[in-house]
C-alpha cells in the first residue's frame, strides 16, 4: 500500500517548508535512509531521509516553493500502483496537479508491519542537544561500526555542532545495530543516532515507527485515488541546483575548506550530484595554462560560500538582538599610563605569568558590575533578573564566526588565573574543542579588537546579557596633563546597552567606576 509522506515539523517554529532540491524523480527507487529532498526550514535546510521502500510515486512540492507543514510532500509505493494524495491539511497552493481518475472508495486497512516497540535491552540513542542554540548535529566521525561491541563509557562518535566538534560517549552497553547518519552528514536534535542492544536485534520496526504516533496510521479514511501520470526522466549529475547553491556534505566542505579546494571545481559522485568526502579527497586541480605574452586583466569569479550551521546560528541571534532589544552606547576613554606601568611590574615580578591588558579589563569590569548590579542582568517579558553570579563572557574569533567562552565567577578569581583560564578556553575555542557547557551562562561580554589596532567600534548585546563592552587599541598620543601637553597612552572603551534594564545613568555610573579600576588598578585590591 503506497505511503502519503507530510511536510514534516523541522523545528518548533516552523509553519511551511520549501523544497531546495529534490533528491529523487518520480519513477526513481528510494530505499529506507535515502535523502529524499533538501527542506529549508525557518532555521536551516536540513535532509530529509524516506522511511519507507518502494518507487517515488508522486511529489507534492516543486523545487523552489513552499508548503504548509502536514501538507503532502511525497508518495512512495509499488510501481505502478494507484496512490492517495489526500490529507485534512490545506493544500500546498503550489501542489503538482495530476489527471484524476475514477474515484474509488474504500476503508483503508491496517498495514502488517513491524514492531515499532522497543525490545528489552534495546537503547535508542538520539542525537543530543549539545549547545543551548543547537538545531542539528553533524556525524564527524563514528569511533563505532555497526556490529561493534559498545562499553559504556565508549566515545560513539564525534559530533559538530553550530559551536564546536565534541566526543560523544555511550551510556548503554551492547552492540551497535544501526547508525543514523553517515559521517559528514547532518541530523535534528532527537533523531535517531545509533540503536544498541543484544546482538542480532532486528531493530527495522523501531527505525520505521520511531518517533510516530500509533494511532495516527490507524485513521485512514475514504480517500480518492490518483493514478500516476508518466514523468520522463530528468536526473541531473550537477553539483548545484538553478539558484545555484552548490550540494555537499558538511564533512566534504569542511575538508574543501581545509584543502582550499573550490566547490565549484568539484564533480560530485554522490546521490543527484552531491558532493561526498571522497570528492575532495580524490579531486585533482586542473592544470593551469602557460601565461599568454599579451597583457589580459583577468575578471573576477564570484564565489559562494555555503553557510556553516555556527554562521545562521550567530546571523539568527545577532538580528533577534539587534531589532529585539533596544541598544543604547555610552563611550568613554580611559588614561593607560598607571595600568601599563603595573602589568611591567606584574611581568617582572613573574615573567611566567602573562597578564594581558585584557585579562585586566576582564578583572576589572567583574568588580565594577559587583558594584553596579543592575549592569549585570537579564530581560524577560515577565521579569527582569539580576544575577548573582558574575560569569564573563570573552568574544574569541575563529575561522566560521565568533564564538564566546564564559569565565564563571569572575570576581573572585587572581589576574593570573583569569589569564590562565582565558588562554585555555580561546585557544581549545579556536580548535573547536571546547565544551558547549563552558560557553553558556554569561552575564557580561567583553569583545577586544584592539589587537587589530582598531581604536573604537560598537558591538551587538550577547543575549541574555544585558551589556557588552567593546575595547580598543591603546594609542599613544598627545594629551593633557596638569595643563600641560604630554606623551599619553589611551584607550576607547563602548558599551553597548539594553534599554530595558540599564538606564543610561546605571550604565554611566558603570563606567566611571570601570575607569577607576583601570586608570589606577591598585584600587583593585583595596
Amino acid at each position: 500500500m503506497a505511503e502519503q509522506i507530510t511536510m514534516p515539523r523541522l523545528s518548533d517554529t516552523m509553519e511551511e517548508g520549501t523544497v531546495v532540491k529534490w533528491h529523487k524523480n518520480v519513477g526513481d527507487k528510494v530505499a529506507e535512509g535515502d535523502v529524499l529532498a533538501e527542506i529549508e526550514t525557518d532555521k536551516a535546510i536540513q535532509e530529509f531521509e524516506s522511511e519507507f521502500d518502494g518507487v517515488l510515486l508522486y511529489q507534492g512540492v516543486q523545487e523552489g516553493q513552499a508548503a504548509p507543514v502536514d501538507s503532502i510532500l511525497a508518495v512512495i509505493g509499488k510501481a505502478g500502483e494507484k496512490f492517495s494524495a489526500h490529507t485534512n491539511a490545506a493544500p500546498a497552493t503550489n501542489e503538482v496537479k495530476e489527471e484524476k481518475s475514477d474515484t474509488v472508495e474504500e476503508t483503508a486497512k491496517p498495514q502488517t508491519q513491524a514492531s515499532h516497540e522497543i525490545p528489552k535491552g534495546v537503547s535508542v540513542v538520539t542525537m543530543p542537544r549539545l549547545s543551548d542554540t543547537m538545531e542539528e548535529g553533524t556525524v564527524a566521525k563514528w569511533h563505532k561500526n555497526i556490529g561493534d561491541s559498545v562499553s559504556e563509557g565508549d566515545i560513539l562518535a564525534d559530533i559538530e555542532t553550530d559551536k564546536a566538534v565534541q566526543e560523544f560517549e555511550s551510556e548503554n552497553e551492547g552492540t551497535l545495530l544501526y547508525t543514523g547518519a553517515e559521517e559528514g552528514n547532518a541530523m535534528p536534535v532527537e533523531a535517531i543516532l545509533a540503536i544498541i542492544g543484544p546482538k542480532g536485534t532486528d531493530v527495522s520496526g523501531i527505525v520505521a515507527g520511531f518517533g510516530k504516533s500509533e494511532t495516527a496510521k490507524a485513521e485512514k479514511a475514504v480517500v480518492e485515488e490518483k493514478a500516476v501520470s508518466p514523468v520522463g526522466e530528468n536526473k541531473s549529475t550537477d553539483n548545484t541546483n538553478t539558484s545555484g547553491r552548490i550540494f555537499a556534505s558538511p564533512l566534504a566542505k569542511k575538508l574543501a575548506e581545509e584543502k582550499g579546494i573550490d566547490l565549484n571545481m568539484v564533480t560530485g559522485s554522490g546521490d543527484g550530484g552531491r558532493i561526498v568526502k571522497k570528492d575532495i579527497e580524490n579531486f585533482k586541480a586542473p592544470q593551469k595554462e602557460a601565461p599568454k605574452t599579451a597583457s589580459v586583466v583577468a575578471s573576477g569569479t564570484d564565489r559562494a560560500i555555503p553557510n556553516s550551521q555556527m554562521r545562521k546560528v550567530i546571523a539568527k541571534r545577532l538580528a533577534e538582538s539587534k531589532f529585539t532589544a533596544p541598544h543604547y552606547y555610552l563611550n568613554v576613554e580611559i588614561d593607560m599610563d598607571n595600568c601599563i606601568q603595573s602589568r611591567n611590574i606584574m611581568k617582572a615580578a613573574d615573567a611566567e605569568t602573562k597578564v594581558s591588558f585584557n585579562d585586566i579589563v576582564v578583572k576589572a569590569c567583574a568588580m565594577a558590575l559587583r558594584k553596579h548590579p543592575q549592569v549585570n542582568s537579564s530581560w524577560s517579558d515577565q521579569e527582569m533578573l539580576i544575577h548573582g553570579n558574575i560569569n564573563i563572557g570573552v568574544a574569541v574569533a575563529v575561522e566560521d564566526g565568533l564564538l564566546v567562552p564564559v569565565v564563571k565567577n569572575t570576581d573572585f578569581k587572581s589576574l593570573s588565573e583569569i589569564s590562565a583560564e582565558v588562554r585555555d578556553l580561546a585557544g581549545r575555542a579556536r580548535d573547536r574543542k571546547i565544551n558547549a557547557n563552558e560557553m553558556e551562562g554569561s552575564t557580561f561580554t567583553v569583545s577586544n579588537l584592539g589587537m587589530f589596532g582598531i581604536e573604537s567600534f560598537t558591538s551587538i548585546i550577547n543575549q541574555p546579557n544585558s551589556c557588552i563592552l567593546s575595547v580598543g587599541a591603546i594609542i599613544e598620543k598627545p594629551v593633557v596633563k596638569n595643563g600641560e601637553i604630554a606623551v599619553g597612552n589611551t584607550m576607547k572603551l563602548s558599551l553597548a546597552c539594553d534599554h530595558r534594564t540599564v538606564d543610561g545613568a546605571t550604565g554611566a555610573k558603570f563606567l566611571q567606576t570601570l575607569r577607576t579600576y583601570l586608570e589606577n588598578p591598585v584600587t583593585m585590591l583595596i
